[in-house]
């Protein structure tokens, strides 16, 4: 494969979000998803296995506890990092765009006709084709960050498991799409914390809502009220951005 020093946008767009929806477990350049894509994007694996390694070295969760990985993260790798710090949104749908194009030969989203009913029908799938897109980055950022457990019980079942919003996505478009705007939980857990029945504090402890208690419901006192007091299992990637929980504990808890 030949050398080429110089990461183009399309291939950083890969990297990232690659790196966004693997556990860090598996940023190595044996696993075959990284050779796969790196195939897709000229690359050799031990190449794409580094970049992810310089991009992880730039997480906001890893330079918060002064933890820092290889030295050789470049201004192009930062760049993309304020990128998404800037627009969450449009930089989820543009990497996972770039991924799905990696992955396959498909026409891209955004070929349309220059007919009139045809370009509005075609306006309307790429919305909501950019709305699934969407979800589906968010979705495999926050649970690959939680390392597919739900963040207060452990739960680590898939199809049992929900990338929660912590503001919800009708109230804050700007960071619908950031994973610190999510939490790994249970589908039980995640529509407890949406109807305001738990939170979590500033020490990131569960509280649940004394005005929300069961009595005499065993099921609610072993699967929900159990949990208040417990630490939740912090992401290992993003973070959780304070000021979204400050906002749940403000607007949405019902303590």
């Amino acid at each position: 494969m030949p050398h080429n020093p110089t990461w183009t946008r399309q291939q950083l767009l890969v990297a990232f979000g690659l790196y966004c929806r693997l556990p860090f477990g598996r940023l190595h350049q044996g696993n075959p998803e990284i050779i796969r894509l790196a195939d897709a994007i000229g690359r050799s694996p031990a190449a794409l296995a580094m970049k992810l390694t310089n991009i992880a070295s730039l997480d906001p969760a890893i330079t918060s506890t002064g933890r820092t990985g290889l030295k050789g993260a470049s201004a192009a790798d930062r760049k993309m990092w304020q990128e998404m710090a800037a627009d969450s949104e449009g930089f989820a749908v543009e990497c996972q765009k770039a991924l799905i194009a990696a992955e396959s030969s498909e026409v891209p989203l955004d070929d349309m006709s220059d007919d009139d009913s045809v370009r509005r029908e075609g306006e309307d799938r790429l919305a909501q084709a950019t709305i699934r897109i969407g979800q589906s980055f968010f979705r495999s950022a926050v649970l690959s960050a939680y390392s597919g457990q739900c963040c207060i019980t452990g739960l680590s079942v898939p199809t049992l498991l929900v990338a929660g919003h912590i503001i919800p996505w009708s109230q804050d478009k700007r960071n619908r799409l950031n994973p610190r705007n999510g939490l790994a939980l249970s589908v039980l857990h995640e529509r407890a914390f949406d109807a305001g029945i738990i939170t979590i504090d500033e020490n990131m402890t569960v509280r649940v809502s004394s005005n929300h208690t069961v009595q005499n419901d065993e099921f609610f006192t072993s699967s929900i009220a159990s949990y208040d007091g417990v630490p939740i299992r912090t992401p290992r990637k993003f973070g959780i951005g304070e000021e979204f929980l400050a906002f749940h504990r403000e607007h949405i808890y019902r303590g």
